[in-house]
């Protein structure tokens, strides 16, 4: 797959028996690992209340990422915006570019504080916006499953927990067009409020980074990134549902900016990667009790092992595993040639410029090695020498 870069998407998961530091020491001591064996960027997720996740601050955890590495791009998959101001997210990475310019991404996405609603519910790092309701195989054989709805948790009270905790009293999440508007006009220096009068963000104002976009579907995020000509990223390991939908609505409204002259699209994938299928998929076991968490709002679970794992699923309904069904269906789970096989097909589905790998196993040194086995065998299968488009601005 000549030209074709790879990038990680971390949520700094927290394994069963384990804490949220030795989670943190983990994801550092993989982003140094990633680095060496030639990932093109580190991103990391967004999420709370979740008791099997670490990640509740993408800045923070890249700038302390930042110090660990020298080379290897680091962002956010995705700064939350439902519950932010533009100016505390641009002053955040502000922060960080001081000390570590031209590193960063800042990846926006439009969950937190947003309650869940018909026809579906903010997603970890998308926007939940309707997705198809039936199944299909593309062309070249990448699933396309049945969309999944969040709706039927609107009303939960653990939802309506993180809204409040998330929110300050009686605030309410800015119009998402307008809040990346203000992100993108802090970061210039061209802002100015209704009155005209300006304001600048220092640090902030004139950080080298990289502007991304999150969606999960072709509705508001896919055109907020295409109008503003920014980079956008599909979420097929989110949402698979809507990722060839994400894909061609970002196109369809793509305009070229003073940072990107055409589209440049990312697609996310989850992956297992073993020496063998059989291998993988052990190691894969713990995913579906972790989804099922995340999906009853009861959180991503801490990640259990294989034998943990059998032993939570084993009073599973019909009803249980349908849940589920979809993020199972859509992994990448198996040895380095079979899983290589199935990013190919979800690159040409998708015309994709990178793909951003999630990989989470119950230990760390199977994480790590289900890496660098796929990062082997991609760069195996590219041409000697040949160059890798990684969306540097023009």
């Amino acid at each position: 797959m000549p030209g074709i870069a790879l990038g990680v998407l971390d949520l700094v998961p927290i394994t069963s028996g384990s804490t949220a530091a030795a989670a943190l020491r983990a994801s550092i001591d993989l982003a140094r690992q990633a680095e060496r064996f030639g990932y093109a960027r580190y991103w990391f997720a967004e999420h709370h209340l979740n008791p099997g996740v670490a990640g509740t601050s993408p800045a923070v955890v890249l700038a302390l990422t930042a110090a660990a590495t020298t080379t290897i791009r680091l962002g956010s998959g995705a700064v939350q915006l439902g519950h932010r101001t533009a100016l505390s997210t641009v002053e955040e990475f502000g922060l960080v570019d001081a000390l570590h310019p031209g590193r960063l991404d800042l990846g926006l996405g439009r969950s937190g504080g947003r309650p869940p609603g018909p026809p579906a519910g903010a997603a970890p790092g998308g926007e939940g916006e309707a997705a198809p309701a039936t199944g299909h195989r593309t062309e070249n054989g990448l699933l396309i499953p049945p969309g999944f709805s969040f709706a039927a948790l609107a009303g939960h009270p653990r939802v309506a927990l993180a809204q409040k905790l998330l929110l300050l009293p009686g605030a309410r999440p800015q119009d998402y067009d307008e809040q990346v508007g203000d992100v993108l006009s802090l970061l210039r220096g061209e802002y100015r409020d209704a009155e005209g009068t300006e304001a600048h963000a220092v640090p902030g104002e004139g950080a080298d980074v990289q502007v991304w976009i999150l969606g999960s579907s072709g509705g508001q995020s896919a055109r907020t990134a295409g109008e503003n000509g920014l980079r956008f990223t599909a979420n097929y390991h989110v949402a698979p549902a809507g990722v060839l939908e994400a894909a061609q609505a970002y196109r369809a409204a793509f305009k070229p900016s003073d940072d990107l002259e055409s589209p440049y699209l990312s697609v996310s994938a989850d992956v297992v990667v073993a020496e063998d299928d059989a291998s993988a998929r052990e190691l894969a076991l713990g995913y579906a009790p972790w989804v099922h968490g995340i999906r009853t709002a009861a959180g991503a679970v801490p990640y259990p092992t294989p034998a943990e794992s059998r032993a939570l699923t084993a009073d599973w309904t019909a009803a249980d595993h349908a849940l589920v069904a979809d993020r199972l269906d859509t992994r990448f789970v198996g040895s380095p040639g079979t899983v290589a096989d199935h990013l190919e097909r979800l690159q040409e589905a998708t015309g994709a410029d990178e793909l951003l790998i999630t990989t989470i196993t119950h230990g760390h040194a199977d994480r790590v090695r289900s890496y660098r086995l796929l990062a082997e065998e991609w760069h195996r299968r590219s041409p000697a020498g040949s160059a890798t488009r990684t969306g540097t601005t023009t």
